[in-house]
């Protein structure tokens, strides 16, 4: 059969497959006679089929006559085909190779192919001479390479390699299958995303699942997944996990499990089967607890103590500490939600009170004593007659002990008058007709008249002639006060803070 004459430059046509591995093992027939072919040979790998793909070059050893390939005879016997322009192929048998050219065929044998053969049976006519024949073949040994395997459509979920990327402080992270190919069948990977409450901003223990954790997979056309969850605003840990969340360890306890090498960005199996940052993180600059402590002062000096720990969730215990200025220690564990309420800093140690947790004093946990309002003051009394004037303190029972400063004239005596107990100061009676008795502790001064209970005619604060009567106005004045004194029983005083008010018989 006779061919058109065809440029042998043209393109051949795409085989939609990688070739590697070229190979020039050929051997070459001897020509019989004057008119013969040369056929040499190369092979390569279709890595998407994993079929040999043989090409076929055959030469036409005549300038001046074409060659007609009568018979083609491939082994192992696969079509061998010339590829022409747009994408058609046509058969190699019946090819007219034009003078002093030659022809390039392709063919596609098993993948474990060891050798490969073609014969061709050669005609060349030319008008007016005999028409010649000849047949020659060549072949190629495959051996010599190894044998050529599909490339893989997928990979197997146990062999897949990843990449990720993690932000802790963000708790945010994605996670990509590497390479082009997808996992094989039903294959999927899950990863999870996980943050805790915690009670340091480095690694401690106990832990609690915030939130919800954010678990997908990677499956089929899915190769990558972006994972999301919430932050506590507070201390916490964030992890990258590798597996569904099943996987989730709730609480982290001391001496529990933990997630190792399934943290995507460890050093050992299966973390390390991705590559990227370390997929943990420790942080948070606010404890996951709300400590505070009230205060309540007691007429006795004394100050009770209130813990509460009423913080962001219902796990933690906090360790407070409770401490006096001059020597008070006392430590307490207040589990969450709850309060405590029985420290009670005795006013001896009392002076400035702090509470502390963690070693650092809690947002207003400073204090110091301050008198209650409803706390009962001191009683003043006086006893007067023409010689002493007697003044007394009387301290109620459940107060701090007082210290009184008396003054008559000028004579001054201080006293320390302890709770439910009096003291007594008794001044010559003179001429001055008050006293002041000054409690500076309770920053006050109460001012009391002398008014002795009988009549002091010639002496005592009038400064009269002792024996002489008292007579007039005064005398009567003197007289009707002494009579209302006999009948309450008691001196008329009275309390002013920081004034003195004169009461006179």
């Amino acid at each position: 059969m006779i061919r058109p004459k065809l440029s042998l430059r043209r393109p051949l046509a795409v085989l939609g497959a990688a070739l590697i591995g070229l190979t020039g093992a050929v051997a070459v027939a001897a020509p019989a006679s004057a008119h013969h072919t040369t056929i040499s040979a190369t092979a390569g790998c279709d890595r998407l089929t994993g079929e040999r793909v043989i090409t076929w070059k055959v030469v036409n050893s005549e300038v001046n006559k074409g060659a007609t390939l009568h018979k083609v005879i491939a082994e192992p016997n696969t079509p061998v085909t010339v590829a022409m322009e747009g994408g058609k192929t046509v058969p190699l048998e019946g090819w007219v190779i034009p003078e002093g050219s030659s022809v390039e065929a392709t063919q596609r044998v098993p993948g474990n192919t060891a050798s490969a053969k073609l014969t061709v049976h050669g005609r060349w006519f030319k008008e007016g001479q005999k028409t010649e024949k000849n047949t020659n073949d060549g072949s190629i040994n495959l051996a010599a390479d190894s044998s050529c395997t599909p490339a893989p459509k997928c990979i197997d979920a146990d062999k897949a390699k990843y990449s990720h990327t993690f932000d802790g402080p963000k708790g945010t992270a994605t996670v990509k299958l590497d390479g082009d190919l997808p996992l094989c069948g039903e294959g999927k990977q899950w990863f999870t995303l996980v943050s805790y409450f915690a009670p340091r901003p480095q690694f401690a223990t106990p832990q609690y699942v915030y939130g919800t954790p954010d678990s997908d997979f990677i499956s089929g056309t899915q190769t990558e997944i972006k994972l999301n969850v919430e932050i506590p605003d507070c201390h916490t840990q964030v992890d990258l996990i590798w597996g569904d969340v099943e996987q989730v360890i709730d609480p982290l306890v001391e001496g529990g499990k933990r997630y190792d090498n399934k943290k995507l960005g460890s050093p050992g199996a299966p973390g390390n089967r991705s590559s990227g940052p370390q997929g943990w993180y420790n942080g948070g600059d606010k404890s996951c607890t709300t400590p505070a402590s009230t205060f309540a002062s007691a007429c006795d000096g004394s100050v009770a103590v209130s813990l509460t720990n009423d913080g962001k969730i219902s796990k933690y215990a906090v360790e407070f500490e409770v401490k006096g200025e001059n020597g008070f220690s006392k430590k307490v564990s207040v589990a969450a939600g709850k309060a405590d309420t029985s420290i009670v800093v005795p006013a001896a140690d009392a002076g400035k009170i702090e509470v502390l947790v963690d070693g650092e004093v809690i947002e207003n946990g400073t204090y110091s004593w301050q008198r209650p309002e409803d706390c009962p003051l001191p009683a003043v009394t006086t006893k007067a007659d023409c010689k002493n004037f007697a003044l007394t303190v009387t301290n109620p029972k459940g107060g701090l002990p007082v210290k009184a400063t008396f003054t008559y004239g000028d004579k001054t005596e201080t006293r320390t008058v302890a709770a439910d107990s009096s003291e007594t100061v008794t001044f010559k009676a003179g001429k001055a007709e008050t006293a002041l008795v000054a409690l500076p502790d309770l920053d006050l001064e109460l001012q009391a008249a002398y008014a002795p209970e009988e009549n002091c005619g010639g002496g005592g604060a009038g400064g009269e002639e002792p024996g002489l009567p008292v007579t007039g106005a005064a005398a009567g004045g003197i007289a009707a006060g002494a009579i209302a004194l006999l009948i309450a029983g008691a001196v008329l005083f009275v309390i002013a803070r920081r004034r003195r008010v004169t009461f006179t018989a």
